[in-house]
């Protein structure tokens, strides 16, 4: 691949991440039901109202595994509160949601899968990770996201609005547009 491959691949997609986030800012998030790893019944947004809240949905095994680089940064930065707060600590209070997503023939999975993640978890993400059953359509209708090997996330503000859209691998910059955004409001 030569470099005018490269360039114009990496303009392509801050292009289309850049569209994805002014196509969804200011749209309400799309009712979704789901399991945590603690078996608790979530609806996101009913559940999430009052808070700002960051859901990752991933609906292929490559998006689900970039969807697991995000699982350390956004636990350090969102969930984990230190026994004892430091001068820069930052005091987020945000609901996280990691979705992945099992449509079509991958139902069949969705009880095995869960095990699975269970066990190779770390127990203080378990309550964060959401799986959800069922039609997949309605989703990347209203959410765009049609590249299925792409994981994408949204901020939902207070009442269940998107405020914020990115997609893919995490990266600092992507997490610091999150971050920006929160301590804004």
């Amino acid at each position: 691949m030569n470099l005018y491959t490269k360039i114009l691949g990496t303009a392509t997609m801050i292009v289309a991440v850049s569209l994805l986030a002014k196509a969804q800012k200011g749209k309400p998030f799309p009712y979704i039901e789901g399991e945590t790893l603690t078996n608790q019944q979530i609806n996101i947004p009913n559940n999430t109202k009052g808070k700002f809240t960051l859901i990752g949905m991933a609906y292929s095994k490559k998006s689900e595994d970039e969807l697991k680089s995000w699982f350390n940064p956004v636990y350090q930065t969102f969930i984990h509160k230190p026994s004892t707060p430091g001068l820069f600590t930052t005091g987020y209070d945000v609901n996280v949601y990691f979705i992945p997503m099992f449509t079509g023939a991958k139902k069949a999975a969705y009880k095995v899968a869960m095990k699975k993640m269970r066990s190779k978890t770390d127990p203080k993400l378990i309550p964060h990770i959401m799986f959800y059953k069922g039609e997949l359509k309605k989703y990347k209708e209203a959410l765009d996201f049609e590249r299925k090997d792409t994981p994408y996330f949204f901020v939902l503000d207070k009442e269940g609005n998107i405020v914020h859209a990115t997609s893919g691998k995490y990266s600092g910059s992507k997490m610091e547009a999150i971050e920006e955004l929160l301590e804004e409001w």
